[in-house]
């Protein structure tokens, strides 16, 4: 509920009023597929998103209620984030990845009002807009950002815990104030520079640093909608002059390795940014040699977006995703309970201050996942790191089981759930496993039942039909038994040794 003592403050409008005033016929936002593209300057994408913000309320929906956005990457993904938010609804952004029974999961958790689709994707139980109701929703006269105070929810993304369901995590207007540390220290962004952002929309590292960073800064934005192709990228930095490009390790790794990725396609870049998963100190020396530029890494996650990194105020320590950025409050609390800060060399948790403007609500009625990860005034995310005596984050794992999968977090208990439901399958693990030094995927361990012959093509269409691509298990490993505590639990660091030495990629 708005609380009517503080000012108004609205995300979109914070991200759009100010460079559309000033700056209304420069170039905001890029949509290409490679070959064709969409522009739109400053004063168009306002207005666009203020035509729609007018259409969405006219649909009588209430203030705060969630309205899903299951799109590709195209500009109606764009307009629909910023135009739910100017409403003063609740953008839920998804991936058009997911089977329709995890959208429809979604929806139902979320009590999602509205789904804003594209052809040929649906979401049930909630109101459909299809792309002849979007475009007489775009049509309306503009509307004004709504009035929304700093605390009102403006976003509620989904994300894996250690249960077998997504929970949702939920933003306030305000999360746009707590991204202003990295704007300088991470990604030395500026309003003379083009990013390009190589993710889909719907993963927060997209709609922060691709679109809001760039918007709020005044700086033009990139994004692909194209062929899956990893020599694209070094193609649309030259074509567009990129000056940052934004990509999760295994985007740089197989970059590198294209044709394309030569000094003069890269040549009017100034640094690339990378976040989601570890980058491995390999790959940024090949980044270093191949380029000659800066790769500035960042660790983060969905409650609280990037808090630690290296960057133009802070030196890369190869190792390391680098410093608590400044005016964060970071410190490592002890994995055993306290809020007293271990010193210097000592390893424990993780822990940011309640009072930063970009942490999270809290889980969307989920009242027992927030109680897990606050300690007092302290949030919790899980990562296990130590810092050096010059303030370096140097990260040990992680404190629960979630896997990391193409820079998307992944519950092992989610996988595990869909399996146990396959045919022929009497028990199942899921674990990270290592292919590569750098590289690992998810791994299932299957305990086959009695008389069944293991097939792993029929468990990989079974994993097709319920779990979005990225949580596929990439290797099946049939086993007698999978290795268990003395409690019965799954002993799920022992399972990548039952099978030997790692699998090749």
């Amino acid at each position: 509920m708005t609380d009517h003592t503080l000012p108004p403050f609205n995300l979109a409008a914070f991200c759009l009023v100010e460079n559309a005033a000033r700056h209304p016929h420069k170039t905001a936002l890029i949509l290409t597929d490679g070959e064709c593209e969409q522009r739109l300057t400053y004063g168009e994408l306002d207005l666009a998103i203020r035509r729609l913000a007018a259409g969405l309320s006219s649909l009588g929906l209430p203030a705060g209620a969630r309205v899903m956005i299951r799109r590709r990457n195209d500009l109606g993904y764009v307009l629909s984030f910023f135009a739910v938010i100017a409403a003063g609804l609740v953008a839920l952004p998804s991936s058009a990845q997911l089977t329709a029974e995890e959208a429809d999961f979604l929806a139902a958790d979320s009590g999602a009002a509205a789904a804003i689709c594209s052809g040929g994707l649906e979401v049930r139980g909630a109101r459909a807009i299809d792309e002849a109701e979007f475009a007489r929703l775009a049509a309306f006269p503009p509307r004004a950002f709504a009035e929304t105070a700093p605390d009102d929810p403006a976003y509620l993304i989904y994300t894996s815990g250690t249960s077998d369901r997504p929970k949702g995590v939920l933003h306030a207007q305000r999360v746009i104030l707590g991204r202003a540390p990295m704007l300088d220290h991470w990604l030395g962004l500026t309003a003379s520079d083009l990013m390009l952002h190589a993710g889909a929309i719907n993963w927060t590292y997209t709609l922060g640093v691709g679109l809001m960073d760039p918007f709020v800064r005044g700086a033009s934005a990139v994004l692909y909608d194209g062929p899956a192709d990893p020599g694209v990228w070094p193609r649309l930095i030259a074509r567009f002059s990129a000056t940052i490009f934004a990509a999760a390790p295994g985007v740089y790794r197989q970059m590198l390795r294209q044709p394309s990725c030569t000094p003069d396609n890269l040549a009017s870049l100034r640094h690339g940014v990378t976040a989601g998963e570890a980058l491995a100190p390999a790959l940024l020396a090949q980044f270093r040699e191949k380029t000659g530029k800066p790769l500035y890494e960042a660790l983060g996650m969905s409650e609280i977006s990037t808090y630690i990194s290296s960057g133009p105020t802070i030196p890369t320590r190869s190792g390391s995703p680098g410093k608590p950025q400044p005016g964060r409050k970071v410190a490592i609390l002890p994995l055993e309970g306290g809020e007293t800060p271990v010193p210097a060399g000592t390893s424990g948790l993780i822990a940011v201050h309640r009072s930063d403007p970009g942490l999270m609500l809290g889980y969307w009625r989920r009242p027992e996942a927030e109680a897990e990860v606050f300690r007092g005034d302290w949030f919790i995310g899980g990562d296990v790191a130590e810092l050096d005596a010059d303030g370096y984050v140097w990260l040990h794992g992680r404190a629960d089981d979630l896997m990391n999968a193409q820079g998307y977090r992944v519950s092992p208990a989610e996988v595990e759930a869909c399996l146990s439901h396959a045919p022929g399958v009497a028990d199942v693990a899921v674990a990270e496993r290592k292919v590569r030094e750098d590289v690992a995927v998810i791994c299932a361990f299957i305990v086959p039942a009695s008389g069944a012959a293991p097939d792993e093509a029929a468990l990989e269409r079974h994993c097709a039909a319920h779990l979005a691509a990225y949580k596929n298990p990439k290797k099946y490993v049939f086993v007698n038994e999978l290795p268990r505590t003395k409690n019965g639990k799954i002993a799920r660091r022992n399972l990548p040794e039952i099978a030997g030495p790692a699998v090749h990629a």
